[in-house]
């Protein structure tokens, strides 16, 4: 009998507003922890982001629910408790890129297959972008996957609307190693500051961390903000080294948006290549 009761207490507790139940975590960051759940009402499998309520604020949730893109992840809705906001998002099976390069999984990825990703994030920022919305920490682990391979930028705990005062809002907000030298001297985030982090993301996936990586994060915020641009690896093509060259440009108002880098025969050149080989294979 009391084998049941815990039981039933443990199930209890596991459950959210008789509506989800809440599985593992998968995930976690500076605002908050991500389950896997399970919707009781069609048997779904979801992501709950868990986030205290002194940590966001409406119009931070406003800025969520209002996104609806391809390469952005979905918002499914949310419920309330005394001391947390529970998001519900769609629940992306692959898990992040972050996740995916590690030694113990697949690795660094080549070049070819970090375009294919690329490409979509910066699909994402487009549509983002033209929302006034900033992300604020593009990264691998904030770039996940559907086992199709469709990219999905996730994690809007940071994310701002893109506003004046927003521009000059002095705050450093993002992950270090990601981050672009304006935002490090509080000097004002932009559009541009996500794709200076687009730029760090390229070379996290293509050797497994991002710039700086071996320092510790104060020094290497101290480099970001004093070196010409960061450690760009030699073995590299000459059109992915422009590519990053043009991410990684110091004055953010010389950064080519998100729209532009779309365009950028690294880019292009991989698509192309792609959809050359989906039709050898009939795909296409």
């Amino acid at each position: 009998m009391a084998r049941q009761m815990t039981t039933s207490a443990f199930h209890k507790s596991k459950t959210l507003d008789n509506k989800y139940m809440l599985g593992d975590e998968i995930g976690k960051g500076a605002y908050g922890r991500v389950y896997k759940g399970l919707d009781l009402e069609n048997g779904d499998f979801v992501a709950i982001k868990q986030v205290s309520l002194e940590n966001i604020a409406q119009e931070d949730l406003n800025t969520i629910m209002n996104l609806n893109h391809k390469n952005i992840v979905k918002y499914l809705g949310s419920l309330k408790t005394k001391t947390h906001l529970h998001i519900i998002l769609e629940y992306v099976e692959n898990g992040s890129l972050a996740n995916i390069i590690k030694p113990n999984k697949f690795g660094p990825f080549p070049e070819s297959l970090v375009a294919v990703y690329i490409a979509q994030v910066l699909e994402g920022l487009v549509y983002l972008h033209e929302q006034g919305v900033i992300h604020r920490d593009i990264k691998g682990a904030n770039i996940l996957t559907t086992k199709e391979g469709l990219v999905k930028l996730a994690d809007f705990g940071v994310a701002t609307k893109l506003t004046e005062a927003d521009v000059n809002t002095h705050s450093v907000v993002g992950t270090p190693y990601w981050m672009a030298p304006e935002v490090i001297e509080m000097s004002g985030v932009c559009a541009a500051s996500d794709i200076w982090s687009v730029g760090c993301t390229v070379i996290e996936l293509l050797t497994c961390v991002p710039p700086y990586y071996d320092l510790q994060p104060m020094p290497a915020l101290f480099r970001i903000v004093q070196d010409e641009h960061p450690p760009i690896p030699d073995s590299l093509s000459p059109s992915i080294t422009d590519f990053l060259r043009q991410c990684f440009k110091k004055d953010a108002r010389q950064r080519p948006d998100a729209k532009t880098l779309l365009s950028h025969p690294w880019i292009q050149n991989s698509r192309r290549a792609l959809q050359t080989s989906l039709r050898h294979s009939g795909t296409l």
